[in-house]
């Protein structure tokens, strides 16, 4: 990139980042500036050669059983869409309770790559097989909960939800110790890889000391709903690779029945019904508009 081209994608950068970081759902990380490393995901999402990307946060529901929320699947699908345009090698993970939902919505966007289960035992094996094998470049999080310094998992209540997840926090350390470079998304601060951001989440959060992943990213992004900043990456891809990679409209819908009719539930409600984070599709929908409305700016 030129000194200019770099300024300029800057700005628009900044811009795209402003447009999700919005908090209409008042989960309070956003009631404060954010800074956003926006030149340094730009320069990290340049060369994307392979990545792994990471996704599932459980909810209960009210007759008891578990399933994957809606916030996560979506978002995930868009990235490893992109980055499977641009000729990126993908490999996609999630666990056991969510690898329904994150299926069907990686179906619904058209992506080339299934999605792999992280087994209930032996994790770390699996893991550092995998990286071994593939040797990622990047490691992307979005919306998958990360441990606690009490060595717990928490919902946003502040509930213990070890027993609704397979624990996956070693694949940090696995991405480092490959060289793998981890970009991870949140939007309440108990996501994997937001620990870098503790301090804010501490002051803002609602239980934010005790729910605060603890295991820092090396770029962390906050967006109102995870899933947003979905889009972000994918318009910073489209900024680097000039086409289009953000989703229609129409797709996002899908992508969102999908998910749904896999059995997914809403994360905030734990009802089965086509929202996110407790808010309708026209208020994601707008989001995304703003998003398209700055890359084409």
């Amino acid at each position: 990139m030129t000194k200019r081209q770099t300024l300029q994608w800057e700005t628009i950068g900044n811009k795209i980042a402003k447009a999700v970081q919005t908090d209409p759902g008042g989960r309070g990380l956003l009631k404060g500036e954010i800074t956003t490393p926006v030149s340094a995901l730009l320069q990290s999402l340049e060369q994307v050669p392979r990545a792994v990307l990471l996704t599932g946060f459980p909810v209960r529901l009210p007759d008891g059983t578990v399933v994957g929320e809606t916030d996560g699947p979506s978002g995930l699908a868009n990235i490893a869409w992109a980055l499977e345009q641009t000729g990126t090698a993908v490999r996609v993970l999630t666990d056991r309770t969510c690898f329904r939902q994150l299926e069907a919505a990686m179906r619904a966007r058209g992506c080339s790559a299934a999605p792999e289960m992280i087994p209930e035992d032996g994790q770390e094996p699996f893991l550092e097989e995998l990286f071994a094998e593939f040797s990622p470049t990047h490691l992307i999080t979005l919306e998958r909960p990360g441990k606690a310094r009490d060595g717990h998992f928490h919902n946003m209540r502040g509930g213990v939800i070890d027993p609704m997840i397979t624990d996956a926090d070693c694949i940090l350390e696995t991405a480092r110790r490959c060289g793998a470079e981890v970009i991870s998304v949140g939007d309440g601060g108990n996501e994997l890889g937001m620990g870098a951001l503790r301090p804010l989440i501490e002051e803002r959060v609602p239980l934010g000391e005790l729910i605060c992943a603890d295991a820092p990213a090396d770029i962390a992004l906050v967006s109102g709903v995870s899933n947003w900043w979905s889009w972000g990456i994918a318009a910073f891809l489209s900024l680097l690779h000039k086409k289009d990679l953000l989703p229609s409209p129409e797709t996002e819908l899908a992508m969102l029945h999908a998910v749904i009719i896999s059995g997914g539930a809403d994360g905030c409600t734990a009802r089965i019904e086509e929202t996110v984070d407790d808010l309708p599709p026209e208020v994601h929908l707008a989001v995304l508009n703003n998003v398209r409305e700055q890359l084409r700016a």
